[in-house]
């Protein structure tokens, strides 16, 4: 937990937002995985983790009365029959004052407080569900149902929420880089581990345990797969074999719920073919031109469209695209090799607050393009100080899209789909560091000196 004043303080900003009603956070419960005892790891909701400090405790839920300035965090108590399977614990009441906070009650005080706030009109702020279980819990203590719940989410607390947790404290950053730090070491070791006639399942397990090593947790399930045009591949039965590529896209979750997020291609041989190199430098030349444009006041969707610049000037270079460069990424070419974001803002969420709408997180309130790409592209609005994201260009031939395509003859006049069609099972290169912004332009988190002379033994003659 972070010090009684830094949540106290959190929730008083919250509240200076947000200034009369209730504002209801449910937190998380188990989950179980195929039965009621044998359960996921428990995660704490985010926010609740936020303002409250919880990490540990299902089952609780928090109020803050913004009329009358207080915070009441209810649940109830471990019994003798759950010690004895936990071990002894802290009571809410304990752990509550930890985060600032006097009051505690039972879920049935909970109840009893939104049945009669309901029938008084009040205001009752809450933020939208993501679980199965708050939306049950809404039903049943608010009276609405499932189906209109997101419609009558708290706009106002959403952005109150949105515009705290996007700028990061100095506490935070600290502990962002050490995730990143961490998630550095994950990949390392992956790195290091790679050689033909190995499994994917075995390379995943070594990054896997390079982060409980360093008692965390893993922020997503590990990609690590041959299959790199597959953006999201958690697929891990393949052999890796001479002349493929593996893209590991991992990061460790600290105890605090603070995430990393990191990305490499590696070649399984040891070295990149000449035509791998040949992309892996596109890649990093777009990874390139998108750092040095972070700073302060840049609108991200503009260093996106840099990346892509870059991309299909490098793609043009080896005659897979052609054309005006400017219009090509205009009517969306380059999203044939690029078809998603180029990346997303970080916190105690890997993509942070995903759950409370990217429209809000990544572009304050302004709309998504539609179009085939760039509708992917989560973050978007003017960076500012305190912002922590990722850059994570990539190049991915993906068989169905570029046949869909070609049948289509789409975009044809910025893509040669005669040449594409000789690169179809080429699979994906993706290269992810984490960025925090600062007022005078951008500072990496965590480190890269051991990725970058792995990388440079990698490079084809």
């Amino acid at each position: 937990m972070f010090s009684t004043s830094t949540y106290t303080l959190r929730r008083a900003q919250l509240t200076e937002r947000i200034k009369t009603g209730l504002l209801l956070f449910p937190g998380n419960e188990e989950s179980p995985m195929n039965y009621l005892d044998n359960t996921y790891r428990f995660r704490q909701d985010s926010t609740f983790l936020y303002y409250f400090g919880f990490h540990d405790r299902a089952g609780l839920a928090a109020v803050i009365d913004a009329d009358a300035g207080t915070t009441t965090i209810y649940g109830e108590e471990l019994t003798l029959d759950d010690i004895v399977w936990t071990g002894p614990m802290p009571t809410i009441k304990e752990q509550a004052t930890k985060a600032g906070i006097t009051q505690t009650g039972t879920m049935a005080e909970l109840v009893a407080l939104l049945s009669k706030a309901v029938e008084q009109g009040r205001a009752i702020h809450y933020l939208p569900p993501y679980r199965p279980e708050h939306t049950i819990k809404y039903y049943h203590w608010l009276g609405i149902e499932p189906g209109a719940q997101k419609e009558q989410v708290s706009l106002d607390l959403i952005r109150a929420v949105v515009d705290q947790r996007n700028i990061k404290s100095e506490e935070e950053i600290a502990l962002l880089d050490r995730a990143a730090a961490i998630s550095m070491d994950m990949h390392v070791a992956g790195m290091r581990a790679v050689q033909p006639g190995m499994k994917e399942y075995q390379v995943a397990a070594v990054m896997h345990k390079t982060a409980l090593e360093n008692n965390c947790q893993l922020a997503f399930p590990i990609i690590c797969s041959v299959r790199g045009e597959t953006l999201h591949n958690h697929y891990y039965g393949n052999t890796l074999k001479e002349g493929q590529m593996l893209l590991m896209d991992a990061g460790a979750e600290l105890p605090q719920g603070y995430c990393g997020d990191i990305s490499s291609t590696v070649p399984v041989s040891g070295t990149f073919t000449s035509q791998q190199q040949l992309i892996y430098d596109i890649v990093e030349a777009s990874h390139r031109a998108a750092v040095e444009a972070l700073r302060p006041g840049k609108p991200f969707k503009e260093i996106y469209y840099t990346s892509c610049r870059a991309i299909v000037d490098g793609l043009k270079g080896l005659g897979l695209m052609k054309g005006d460069t400017e219009q090509a990424v205009r009517e969306g070419a380059h999203a044939l090799f690029f078809p998603c974001g180029l990346g997303h803002m970080m916190g105690m969420d890997v993509h942070d607050m995903e759950n409370l709408g990217e429209v809000w997180v990544g572009y304050d309130g302004e709309p998504k393009s539609t179009q085939f790409g760039i509708k992917s592209l989560r973050l978007g609005r003017p960076l500012e100080p305190g912002f922590v994201l990722t850059i994570e260009p990539g190049i991915y031939f993906i068989p169905a899209l570029i046949d869909r395509w070609a049948s289509e003859k789409h975009l044809d006049s910025f893509i040669n789909y005669d040449k594409v069609m000789e690169w179809k099972g080429f699979g994906g290169i993706r290269n992810e560091e984490d960025f925090l912004i600062t007022p005078e332009g951008k500072r990496l988190l965590g480190k890269r000196e051991e990725k970058d002379k792995l990388c440079a033994g990698y490079r084809s003659l």
